[in-house]
């Protein structure tokens, strides 16, 4: 029988220019394309994202997933991470973001999720979306008409996030079920790309690389051309057949170190929500 939606996909992951170790951690394989981004200056961050992927990784292969599978999987990796050892009053974290195979009566569909500041696009057709939500100060402030989006990515508190999986956080992810289409190209990142690149170099790099591992390379090197300030992990995946109804039938259907990486908001601002 095959899969709701039939992808193909490529993914890149680097240290970045100023950071020894790499916190980020990416899963590439169907039904299931996800990215987690460590907290730096936390402990563990590298084994927080690592036990999340390794979590939902235990999925993999599956022709698709339901809400409650990603919930479930959800859930253990959020007590994983808080198992976690450690010394002091920090704790590891991660966030985590991406799409999942899943279907409707038949019909494919992207199961998006995210929480935290990783984020997920969609391009459809010639139009880049951002599906996921910044859980983050920033966007708390565009949505209050307190900050322009323009301004977000220079305003100091651009690194402070209020939700994770982890770092004392109990907020919970946000889920979108999103008809799937013959040629969707669904991008997922870890800040360390979307704080260098902004969404119109975004968009050229997607539309102009027909494979979709050598646009997940070309936005590694966008970031560490733009600076490299963090770890930066890239995911693009395309949607090459997609089911339209039950039987499977196809439709088209420093300083700088420290404030450029994750941060929960309990430790920058005295309270996670």
């Amino acid at each position: 029988m095959i899969a709701p939606v039939v992808t193909r996909a490529g993914a890149a992951t680097h240290t970045g220019l100023r950071r020894s170790l790499n916190e980020d951690a990416l899963l590439a394989q169907a039904p299931l394309f996800l990215v987690a981004d460590g907290m730096g200056g936390h402990q563990a961050g590298d084994v927080a994202s690592g036990t999340v992927i390794s979590g939902f990784a235990a999925l993999a292969g599956r022709q698709e997933l339901t809400v409650d599978d990603v919930s479930f999987a959800l859930a253990r990796a959020r007590a994983a991470v808080d198992a976690i050892d450690g010394t002091g009053t920090s704790k590891a974290g991660t966030t985590l973001s991406g799409v999942v195979i899943a279907a409707v009566d038949g019909v494919g569909y992207w199961l998006a999720m995210n929480i935290g500041d990783s984020r997920t696009y969609r391009l459809s057709g010639s139009v880049l979306e951002q599906i996921s939500v910044d859980h983050s100060v920033v966007q708390e402030l565009i949505d209050a008409g307190e900050l322009r989006a323009a301004d977000a990515t220079k305003d100091r508190r651009r690194n402070i996030i209020t939700r994770a999986i982890g770092a004392g956080s109990t907020g919970e992810a946000d889920y979108w079920m999103i008809p799937a289409r013959v040629g969707d190209r669904i991008l997922i990142c870890s800040d360390g790309l979307s704080s260098e690149v902004d969404d119109d170099e975004i968009h050229r790099v997607l539309a102009a690389h027909e494979d979709p591992q050598t646009a997940a390379d070309r936005l590694i090197d966008l970031a560490l051309e733009h600076g490299g300030r963090d770890n930066v992990t890239a995911v693009v995946v395309d949607a090459i057949h997609v089911s339209s109804r039950p039987g499977g039938a196809g439709g088209n259907g420093t300083d700088d170190d420290i404030d450029s990486d994750t941060r929960p908001r309990a430790e920058a601002m005295g309270g996670m929500r």
